[in-house]
């Protein structure tokens, strides 16, 4: 694949992915439900590869979100289990191929062992140059809110005036503050909404649905994504030109 990035004025260089159709993948070969996210986790490590191979320099992986909580017990006990698991065999590899692991939402929920888990996994990556964003237990929701709950505080303490609060500052505030909005948000196996995932940071995300089951999404189909990702222009609310349009009306901007 051409290298695009170099022309682009928009280079893709963070991506996120609803790693959707697990169960589904599974179910079709007769598999449980456990297979299908056992399958989806070795394609990590693939879609790690053909990212850094394509210029991203961020992934952000939506891997357990506030409402999986809902699915039935044995399933995610071996969601759980099987997080634990790619976090004590996955840390080493990613810290030697340069990846920085961060793990995204409300631990509050976790067992001690798995956040015990995660922070080893996170200090021995720290100091890697690609990142990889696991978002588990996260919702957009509840990361507005929490922002919003911490920012209010913050003013009723006096460390804060309301006039304070903007953008910039509730944006640094989130959970992901510090990582750049995503480019591109891919979703596999055809269902076209985002879930709840990252409701801010996604304000001009460009949005991609792939047919596929998460198992069966490779580096051809990252690919297909980016490429499609490049075929797009990128307004931001300007017009196709980059010009600011002259307003006759009260017609909104947003085209």
């Amino acid at each position: 694949m051409a290298d695009l990035s170099i022309v682009s004025p928009h280079p893709l260089k963070h991506v996120a992915i609803i790693m959707d159709g697990n169960n589904r993948w599974a179910k079709q070969r007769g598999l449980g439900g456990i297979a299908g996210h056992e399958a989806g986790v070795e394609r990590i490590r693939d879609t790690l590869k053909a990212a850094k191979k394509s210029g991203i320099d961020t992934i952000t992986l939506f891997a357990f979100s506030s409402e999986n909580w809902k699915r039935p017990e044995l399933e995610v006990r071996g969601l759980m289990s099987l997080f634990s698991s790619y976090l004590k065999k996955e840390a080493k590899s990613l810290r030697d191929d340069d990846v920085c692991l961060r793990v995204i939402g409300n631990r509050s929920n976790l067992s001690d062992r798995l956040k015990r888990l995660i922070d080893d996994a996170e200090q021995m990556t720290a100091k890697g140059h690609f990142t990889l964003n696991l978002c588990v237990d996260y919702g957009g929701r509840w990361d507005i809110a929490r922002t919003a709950q911490k920012l209010a505080s913050e003013v009723q303490t006096g460390r804060l005036r309301p006039s304070d609060i903007d953008e910039s500052l509730f944006g640094r505030s989130m959970e992901e503050g510090g990582i750049p909005e995503p480019d591109l948000c891919i979703r596999t196996a055809g269902e076209q909404r985002i879930s709840n995932f990252l409701l801010w940071q996604m304000a001009y995300t460009e949005l991609y649905f792939a047919d596929c089951y998460w198992p069966d999404f490779d580096a051809s189909a990252l690919d297909m994504a980016i490429t499609e990702y490049y075929s797009r222009q990128r307004r931001f609310g300007l017009r196709g030109d980059g010009l600011v349009p002259k307003r006759d009306s009260d017609e909104p901007l947003h085209a």
